[in-house]
């Protein structure tokens, strides 16, 4: 059976302020469902943080061991 399941939807463009300027950015909403009696919630959290930042820099997956 599964424990965790991570979903991604479409991506889009989206306004967000970033150091009080005004951006646009293209946005992908994740989402990490997974099984309470296995995984501890503060680590799924860090999972779900560390795929984020992967995913918006992808030259990190090049120096990942």
């Amino acid at each position: 059976p599964e424990v965790a399941i991570l979903g991604m939807c479409r991506s889009r463009t989206q306004l967000v302020v970033i150091d009080n300027e005004p951006q646009v950015r293209l946005m992908l909403p994740l989402s990490l469902s997974y099984d309470h009696r296995v995984i501890n919630g503060a680590d799924a959290a860090r999972f779900t943080v560390k795929v984020a930042g992967m995913l918006a820099d992808p030259s990190q997956l090049l120096i990942e061991s």
